[in-house]
């Protein structure tokens, strides 16, 4: 499994992404934990966030794909807040939510965490 952090440059939220990506794998009790990459990536335009599916800072990829991002959206420089389920934003998605994804419940339409952009920042 590889894990891809997505941030753009001094992203607040870069560092509290890794930390809860580290302790949903830890969570995982040795299935498919172990055995996942992580890396953090720094954006550093929009034509890179394109490429790479960036949905705002900080994304947080699952081999290659965003369980969080919502329908229609643009990938973007743009600082990113998730909702947790019982609608608390943060700048970072939960633990609980992470976890169903990467113990492969995304894909049975588990995930109850959405996502929302805050505005577009310029970073030319």
């Amino acid at each position: 499994m590889r894990i891809t952090v997505l941030t753009v440059a001094d992203c607040p939220n870069a560092r509290p992404a890794l930390e809860v990506v580290t302790a949903a794998l830890d969570s995982l009790d040795g299935r498919d934990g172990r055995d996942a990459q992580v890396e953090l990536v720094e954006v550093r335009d929009e034509a890179e966030a394109l490429r790479r599916g960036m949905y705002g800072s900080p994304t947080v990829l699952v081999d290659g794909t965003d369980p969080f991002a919502p329908p229609g959206a643009v990938p973007s420089l743009s600082c990113r807040l998730y909702r947790d389920a019982d609608g608390t934003v943060s700048g970072v998605p939960g633990e609980a939510a992470l976890r169903r994804v990467l113990a492969g419940a995304a894909a049975s339409g588990q995930v109850t965490e959405a996502s929302d952009c805050c505005g577009r920042s310029d970073l030319r």
